[in-house]
């Protein structure tokens, strides 16, 4: 899918997330940083805070508590300790 990023968000009892967005926002030990399709490769630590998800008007918000992101050319991987998804309220 051209123009897309593949995103996983999987935490230790299951894979929380899985599909083609558009950009990726999420809370690196370093600083947050976001993840858009053909993203140069990095690994970074995480801390407790918010992934964002946004796919065209669709914005999905996670809270992940530790874990590791790894950007590829195949796409982004987070294995977060804990992932949840933030229902809006």
């Amino acid at each position: 899918m051209a123009g897309k990023l593949q995103f996983s968000l999987v935490a230790p009892e299951r894979e929380v997330f899985s599909g083609h967005v558009d950009q990726v926002d999420a809370p690196g030990v370093e600083g947050d940083f976001g993840v858009l399709p053909d993203h140069a490769p990095f690994m970074t630590a995480l801390r407790e805070g918010p992934v964002t998800v946004f796919d065209g008007n669709t914005k999905r918000v996670f809270t992940v508590h530790g874990g590791f992101a790894d950007v590829t050319p195949a796409g982004l991987t987070i294995l977060a300790e804990q992932a949840t998804e933030v229902v809006a309220g």
